[in-house]
């Protein structure tokens, strides 16, 4: 499988793009660990279309215009992974879930810390909105592009986040 890839500044830093074929694949964080999401070799396509269509769908989010993505998504992931990262794209924009939300809302309500693995390896951040899902107390729990960026996106959707705090707790 070959990737195609564009790099954007952003609000939250500079994100790569990640393409398979016609479907966005990735967005990657710009101090993201290498080994979070396994992707094949990629060469820079400037031209391609998805690549395209994505860095303005996520401009518009960032100016405010945009509440929706719509966009062909390619998760490649075990099929518990990608059950989580299609409950991510239920989360209205604005809002928050737990992690129990999400395991109960999955039809697996004891997988809690699986649910919060499986955020953590959510290949297309920001448009499946891994960063609405807090802890149970309301508080900022891990996220891949950091807690400060995490906070940016909440703030960004006016969220019902309130500025709890910052903890590691998933519950």
């Amino acid at each position: 499988m070959r990737y195609t890839c564009i790099t954007m500044a952003s609000p939250v830093g500079e994100l790569k793009l990640v393409a398979n074929g016609a479907r966005l694949a990735a967005i990657l964080w710009e101090n993201d660990k290498p080994n979070r999401i396994r992707l094949g070799p990629m060469s820079e396509a400037p031209d391609n279309p998805i690549l395209i269509r994505t860095a303005q769908q996520l401009q518009e989010y960032f100016a405010g215009t945009r509440q929706h993505f719509d966009l062909e998504l390619d998760f490649a992931g075990t099929d518990f992974q990608k059950k989580v990262w299609q409950a991510l794209l239920t989360i209205p924009f604005g809002e928050t879930r737990s992690y129990s939300q999400i395991a109960q809302q999955i039809g697996n309500p004891s997988a809690v810390r699986a649910v919060g693995a499986a955020n953590g390896k959510n290949p297309i951040s920001i448009v499946a909105p891994c960063h609405r899902v807090i802890g149970a107390s309301g508080k900022l729990t891990g996220f891949a592009g950091g807690l400060e960026a995490k906070e940016l996106l909440l703030t960004l959707e006016g969220a019902g986040w309130a500025g709890v705090g910052r903890t590691g707790d998933l519950f």
